[in-house]
């Protein structure tokens, strides 16, 4: 589904009134900004209802605006708001709660029990590691390494140059190979 036209295409159909053409979009952006939001909130319940939230403001946003250049940007920005107003109203950060990898090791069938253990293990070791990051090291990490985003991309989200995300991204891996050789 992804390109520029298609989702134009689709983006037009939706002001059109074709409410079905919402969800080719949405089963794209779904998975990434759940963990986009899962990393910088206390639990995956919390990471659920505000990635519902952010697609309801994507979908409203769609509606009201007359042109959208870069779809992407725009549902990260709303993520990252829709964050922002979360720990607002709530003005605690509350513990993390670790029950997804569970879910994510279960499903790898092509791992001995000792290797989905170790791989549970690592996983935890890491998400902890990247929740003790500053945020801004956090979300340039997410984005670049498990969304899978360029530089560029990144940039429009957090409103930043090419090059300061290059400095960040490399700052965010420094912080975090020294959080990791603390545990």
């Amino acid at each position: 589904m992804r390109g520029y036209l298609n989702e134009q295409i689709l983006i037009y159909q939706i002001k059109r009134g074709n409410t079905d053409s919402f969800a080719p979009l949405y089963d794209y952006y779904v998975q990434k900004i759940y963990r986009f939001i899962y990393l910088k909130v206390p639990s995956a319940h919390d990471a659920e209802d505000l990635t519902a939230e952010t697609f309801l403001k994507t979908w409203q946003y769609i509606k009201d605006a007359r042109v959208i250049g870069n779809l992407q940007a725009v549902i990260y920005k709303i993520a990252r708001n829709v964050v922002v107003d979360f720990y607002r109203k709530r003005g605690t950060v509350v513990a993390e709660s670790l029950e997804d990898n569970d879910i994510v090791v279960a499903d790898r069938v092509d791992l001995t029990l000792e290797e989905k253990m170790t791989l549970k293990t690592d996983m935890v070791v890491v998400e902890k590691a990247l929740r003790e990051l500053k945020d801004t090291y956090r979300e340039i990490i997410t984005l670049f390494y498990l969304n899978d985003l360029t530089l560029k991309e990144i940039a429009k989200i957090v409103d930043r140059s090419p090059g300061a995300v290059r400095v960040m991204l490399h700052r965010g891996i420094k912080a975090l190979k020294g959080k990791l050789k603390q545990k």
